[in-house]
């Protein structure tokens, strides 16, 4: 890892079914395996971190640990986190491996939080598990980067947009 902390964000999609993420990455033995550690042993109402696996006892490396931001609203609603959002933070994270964005030979000794968003509005399955991995493919590929790039930050200063607001022209 050429950072001790790698922390990375992507937004995939669009609508209820898109997927943010936010991405912390690091050494098990440092800041971020003390946070994954907490966050894993500190639940709270709603939000209860898991470790995400490509199927059952089968964990993804480095382990990376699923944090909802949207506390389940519902049985449908929670059903889409621990199943299509969840699978495809694992495939993401293993695409980064693949990929070389996280190197293989490193996983044992990093950890990884991901901080996931999945609207409760949301309705498909497969656009959900499809945005979530390109999302946390993306969001660990930016962090490795160290992106966004300083120069794309202050150019849009001026007018900041996201899917629920977008700024008036300064």
């Amino acid at each position: 890892m050429s950072r001790a902390v790698q922390i990375g964000e992507s937004f995939v999609g669009e609508g209820v079914n898109a997927a943010h993420i936010n991405t912390v990455l690091g050494e098990r033995s440092g800041p971020v395996g003390t946070a994954w550690a907490t966050a894993l042993g500190s639940p709270s109402e709603g939000h209860v971190p898991f470790v995400a696996v490509l199927r059952p006892s089968l964990p993804v490396k480095p382990l990376t640990l699923f944090v909802t931001k949207a506390a389940p609203s519902g049985d449908e609603h929670g059903q889409l986190i621990w199943g299509p959002a969840q699978a495809g933070v694992a495939a993401g994270v293993a695409d980064a491996v693949a990929d070389g964005v996280i190197a293989a030979d490193a996983v044992d000794d990093l950890a990884l939080l991901a901080a996931v968003w999945v609207n409760p509005a949301a309705d498909d399955a497969d656009t959900i598990y499809a945005n979530n991995r390109a999302a946390t493919r993306a969001a660990l590929s930016n962090g490795a980067r160290a992106l966004p790039d300083i120069a794309d930050v202050l150019g849009a200063r001026h007018q900041p947009t996201n899917p629920f607001y977008t700024a008036p022209p300064r």
